[in-house]
């Protein structure tokens, strides 16, 4: 069996740790890797990742020769949450006949709020013979996947309630600015008010998914954003947050049929929510013909799961037809434990 050949686009802290899943997997080759930061440019890998052995692989700031069908079958792009600011790398892979998977937030459904990207993308990789995908632990698993998988034994769905719980604690800085934390409720209202406090990226990818894979006729989708006051005093190594300071972003999004709301979901996100004897979980509520209620806790890792997910789905998106993908169009991931793991066919 030929191995999958994999170039890992953008090095951060996800792109690096899915650098380093794929070196862990019989099935998969790491060709090519490419990121901008001068620290990283022109040096092996294998240094970049602190992994105690070179590979052969020179770090580059433009993909160049490396992005040919001859040379990588799929790309694993790690830069943005945005579809918009992605587009010049993905219009640049894709013509050159390369699959991707990435893993930015809005890529998971991009037709929920850029349908003419979404339809340029999937051209793109139509006309050049190729897929492309966008996943992660949420959007692209937790609230979209595992929910249209649960509803797989339903006879009638009437409303679908779903939360992640988490603990925003092990993030850095630029998270921590996005979900206001460290802010005043004052500044809070101001940031989600000019946008430089979004909370989760991907409610409208995941009610989009949801609806389309159950038929529930979604029509709008309504968010909001509160912020989460902490009575105590809580740290990280990036922030310190005191008694009536913000400490994490309540986010909710609702999707509704007409007038009806039939898809809740809820993300309150904080630093150490044990502090005030928050438990952290995720947890699946469909009503309808049987109800069927999930709970898992704490929440499944979201670093390492987004990681597990992009990396265990490269064979589907190389097998796939051309196209743009969602997770509801490919096989069921699969962790890539052994050869049948990367047999497998849409």
């Amino acid at each position: 069996m030929r191995k999958i050949r994999v170039i890992q686009w953008g090095l951060g802290a996800m792109g690096s740790g899915m650098a380093r899943l794929v070196l862990e997997k019989d099935g998969l080759e790491l060709v090519g890797a490419v990121d901008m930061r001068p620290e990283f440019v022109g040096k092996d890998l294998g240094d970049v990742l602190d992994i105690g052995r070179t590979l052969g692989v020179q770090v580059q700031a433009d993909p160049g020769a490396m992005l040919d069908r001859a040379h990588a079958d799929v790309v694993v792009l790690a830069t943005t949450s945005w579809t918009a600011e992605q587009m010049p790398d993905l219009r640049r892979i894709l013509t050159a006949g390369v699959n991707c998977v990435s893993i930015a937030e809005e890529m998971a459904s991009p037709e929920a709020q850029h349908p003419e990207l979404a339809a340029e993308i999937d051209a793109l990789a139509k006309a050049h013979g190729v897929s492309v995908l966008g996943t992660g632990v949420n959007p692209g698993f937790v609230l979209d996947l595992l929910v249209v998988v649960l509803s797989g034994v339903c006879h009638r769905v009437d409303r679908i309630e779903a939360s992640r719980v988490n603990d925003l604690s092990p993030y850095g800085p630029t998270v921590m600015r996005t979900q206001g934390v460290g802010t005043t409720p004052e500044q809070f209202a101001a940031g989600v008010a000019d946008g430089s406090i979004v909370g989760h990226v991907g409610f409208p990818e995941s009610i989009r998914m949801i609806s389309d894979a159950l038929g529930l006729g979604v029509t709008r989708v309504e968010e909001s954003r509160e912020p989460i006051i902490s009575k105590v005093y809580r740290e990280t190594p990036h922030v310190q947050v005191g008694p009536g300071m913000v400490a994490g972003c309540a986010h909710i999004a609702t999707g509704f049929a007409g007038d009806k709301p039939v898809v809740k979901l809820v993300h309150p996100q904080q630093i150490h929510p044990h502090l005030e004897g928050q438990d952290t979980g995720d947890y699946i509520h469909i009503f309808g013909k049987p109800e069927i209620h999930m709970a898992t806790g704490p929440e499944i890792a979201g670093g390492i799961a987004t990681m597990g997910l992009a990396v265990n789905m490269i064979p589907h998106v190389v097998a796939a037809t051309p196209g743009l993908k969602n997770m509801m169009d490919l096989p069921v991931p699969a962790a890539l434990m052994g050869d049948t793991a990367y047999r497998r066919r849409v």
